[in-house]
């Protein structure tokens, strides 16, 4: 990368943008950048620490792209409508989508690691990362979350790890099409299932990913990534799965603790006993497929599981903010049907009421998943369970809005469980305080906005006030 090279990243703060921000600093460019909560007034702190940090903010109306010279980076789709593109091209500047770039840094790497599939990725990278950092391994590491075992006062947005540039890690998103851009030398494929796009699409864009890559790492309980490792050739996949001997690496034995999970690891002859600090048997699928994309760069699977053992997990992944008068609050990140799924059935392995606030990301997957919504929480909620969901989060634009959370409200209430529909978050909290009871968790379910996390952290305050 040139050392002079200067970047203007427009959308900064989201969970994509800032980590790669991040890393082409670290390579010597120069940072700029805008961002709609920034004009907006949300989440200040994230933006104070990236001026800190050496990064220029400019309000999101174009006034900061002023030169040719400057690279701007859009988050996907680029619309002349945004001002900071329309200047852009005005001023005749490169435009680059983040998968572009962040693919260029990755195909540029000697060894590669692409994590990809519907659900997982982000805990699977943070894996990878920890284990690879405990062994000296010293990897380049870009997640969509932060990581918290590389969290700290100076580091509070560790969604990125600024390591040597031989080996790269990255969360991979089928959603844009975008992982067709990757060639991984390890190509990790957790699970395939309906999100952003018809099965067609996701099986051709998932099937390149692995035929590029030199190894492929797959999980035999999904069907759709069990029939990609048969479609390969002999010796080129790691193969994982809960309870399946015939997988090159298999969990056994499973063990919910309060806050993690037991499980025996087969290999081949050896067994390995793991202990893991995130619960859930989902995690125990995200450890397996860390453990296979380890494996293929040559980590020794005991080193591996060692240190998995003080992988502290992923924030907003059943993230528990606290505990006031035996009520729990729990920040969570799941937002599609199969992610949902997994945190239900990982709270429902103890008792306690659920209040479930799920903030829906948007209007189209609403209307694409209608029935799955519906039927997800319809099948896995307890008769004393409570689905409070206010409307999807809309930024304007021409989204198709005919599917609101009523719809889906009203499905859960017609399977027979309680579901209720209101218009504002706001209100989905006054209900959530008027219903708590001692023994309640509290779970606040939603992606792409960074304000869950302190809407989750003020119902514990107005919790622990109406307690006093």
């Amino acid at each position: 990368m040139n050392q002079d090279a200067s970047y203007f990243f427009c959308g900064i703060g989201g969970s994509g943008m800032l980590p790669l921000a991040l890393i082409v600093q670290a390579q010597g460019g120069r940072i700029e950048g805008s961002d709609r909560a920034l004009d907006q007034g949300r989440t200040p702190e994230k933006f104070d620490w990236l001026r800190a940090h050496g990064v220029t903010l400019h309000p999101q109306d174009g006034s900061g792209v002023t030169r040719a010279n400057q690279t701007v980076i859009a988050t996907g789709a680029v619309e002349d409508t945004v001002p900071d593109i329309g200047a852009a091209r005005r001023v005749r500047a490169t435009i680059k989508t983040r998968p572009q770039l962040l693919s260029e840094l990755f195909n540029a790497a000697p060894t590669s690691v692409g994590v990809a599939g519907t659900s997982g990725k982000s805990t699977i990278t943070g894996m990878i990362a920890w284990i690879l950092s405990r062994i000296d391994r010293n990897p380049t590491v870009v997640n969509g979350a932060v990581m918290k075992n590389f969290a700290d006062a100076d580091h509070p947005f560790a969604s990125a790890l600024i390591g040597g540039p031989d080996l790269f890690v990255a969360e991979v998103d089928e959603s844009d099409g975008s992982i067709a851009r990757y060639d991984p030398t390890v190509a990790v494929v957790s699970n395939i299932s309906l999100d952003h796009k018809s099965m067609e699409e996701l099986r051709e864009l998932f099937g390149g990913f692995t035929a590029r890559a030199t190894t492929a790492v797959l999980n035999l309980d999904n069907p759709e990534t069990a029939a990609l490792a048969q479609a390969l050739p002999t010796g080129k996949a790691i193969t994982f799965a809960l309870g399946e001997e015939k997988a090159d690496l298999s969990g056994h034995d499973l063990l919910p603790l309060p806050t993690g999970m037991k499980f025996r690891l087969i290999e081949g002859w050896s067994e390995y006993d793991v202990v893991l600090n995130v619960p859930g048997a989902h995690n125990v699928a995200n450890a397996l497929a860390a453990l296979g994309a380890t494996k293929a760069l040559g980590v020794p699977t005991a080193q591996a599981v060692k240190a998995l053992e003080s992988f502290a997990g992923i924030r907003r992944r059943m993230e528990v903010v606290g505990t006031v008068n035996d009520i729990t609050v729990i920040d969570d990140f799941a937002h599609n049907p199969d992610k949902i799924a997994a945190t239900l059935k990982t709270l429902h392995a103890f008792d306690g009421r659920l209040l479930i606030l799920f903030q829906p990301h948007g209007f189209g997957p609403l209307k694409l998943m209608k029935s799955e919504f519906i039927d997800g929480f319809a099948g896995l909620m307890r008769e004393t369970d409570v689905l409070l969901m206010p409307e999807p989060v809309y930024y304007g634009g021409t989204t198709d809005r005919s599917v609101g959370s009523e719809d889906i409200a009203s499905g859960v209430r017609a399977a027979g469980r309680q579901a209720e529909a209101l218009p504002t978050r706001a209100d989905c909290g006054d209900r959530i305080v008027e219903l708590a009871q001692p023994g309640d968790r509290i779970i606040v379910m939603g992606a792409r906005d960074d304000t869950l996390s302190s809407f989750a952290a003020e119902l514990l305050g107005r919790l622990d006030q109406s307690a006093g």
